[in-house]
């Protein structure tokens, strides 16, 4: 899967041990998905997942990694990843802009995503098949980026991975869970909290003001496929400036949390959060304790790869130092009765 701010890879079996724990739990809700690593692990465990991310690129990981279910799409899906992979490159928008104007890929790379991502569309192929072809496409993009991880700049120096030739691969698409086909959204959080129904409704919601759409507008850009207008050295989309979250601004966020928690329709509640987040673990435990029994258990986590390596500018420039390397990591479990959770 992609690079990604605040992934939860090596915080999964803690996670799916959380939902365990709130006893059943056929359905779950993943309400911030993003790269659909949770859900795809839920899934994977026999759990029907009901994934939403209002993002585009996040809604079709989630197309890919919840919703499709292999016996559907891996015969079709491997034809074309091979179809796809003999295009030669046809430089245009997106080479310019994000190869030449700014510096996240190899034009060679650069040309080759552009006339995967024009045959793509050109094929106008059925979503859930579309979204394993996108993703493939994404994939195969990072590994050949020069970033540290997120798309805030691009590196000084090509990174050495950029020179790499693209390489398209099948993605791990699963099939079908236990519990029935997964299904996947793109509707604000607020909206899918009130609309869609789970047994447990797993939470991540973005701590800080670290905008998941300006770390990652290329990825929204090459699913999006609409040449936006762009802004700054790192050109970024547009509406980065105006598609902006109640979540990532600190005098909103603990309001817009509460009313998120008080809409959820699900018996059973598992919220991610950080101590490096607007709302601090008291406040989280006052307001989630509306809805039940709340349980706390604490990890220790090392930081996020772009806080290790020290604060760069749009240049690529190095301008800050790195303050601290580990941070906690909480797991607030709610449940009408108590639980007995044990801290890792």
């Amino acid at each position: 899967m992609i690079k990604y701010l605040g992934s939860k890879r090596v915080l999964i079996e803690w996670i799916l041990d959380a939902v365990r724990a709130t006893g059943r739990a056929e359905t779950v809700l993943d309400l911030f998905s993003g790269t659909s690593r949770v859900g795809h692990a839920l899934k994977r465990a026999g759990h029907r997942v009901i994934a939403n991310d209002h993002n585009a690129y996040a809604h079709a990981l989630a197309r890919c990694y919840v919703q499709a279910d292999r016996e559907d799409v891996e015969h079709d899906a491997r034809r074309l990843i091979a179809e796809l992979s003999a295009l030669p490159g046809r430089a245009g928008w997106f080479t310019e802009t994000y190869c030449e104007r700014a510096r996240y890929f190899q034009p060679k790379n650069g040309a080759r995503i552009e006339a995967i991502r024009e045959e793509i569309a050109r094929k106008s192929l059925p979503p859930e098949l579309e979204s394993v072809l996108l993703v493939s496409l994404m994939e195969a993009a990072d590994r050949v980026d020069s970033t540290t991880g997120v798309q805030m700049a691009f590196l000084k120096s090509w990174a050495a991975r950029a020179h790499n030739d693209l390489e398209l691969r099948l993605p791990e698409v699963l099939p079908r869970a236990r519990a029935g086909k997964g299904e996947a959204h793109a509707l604000d959080a607020r909206e899918a909290a009130a609309t869609l129904e789970a047994d447990v409704a797993y939470v991540d919601p973005p701590y800080n003001q670290h905008s998941y759409l300006g770390n990652y507008h290329v990825w929204e850009t090459l699913v999006r496929w609409d040449r936006p207008d762009v802004y700054g050295i790192a050109c970024k989309r547009v509406d980065v400036r105006e598609r902006q979250s109640a979540f990532n601004r600190k005098r909103e966020a603990s309001e817009a949390l509460a009313r998120l928690f008080a809409r959820l329709r699900a018996r059973a509640i598992v919220v991610s959060f950080s101590d490096e987040g607007y709302v601090d673990r008291e406040a989280m435990v006052a307001m989630l304790r509306e809805r039940g029994e709340v349980a706390v258990i604490e990890r220790d986590h090392k930081r996020y790869v772009g806080a290790q390596i020290g604060i760069y500018n749009p240049r690529g420039q190095k301008v800050g130092e790195v303050s601290h390397l580990r941070n906690t990591e909480y797991l607030f479990v709610v449940t009408e009765r108590p639980l007995a959770l044990a801290a890792e």
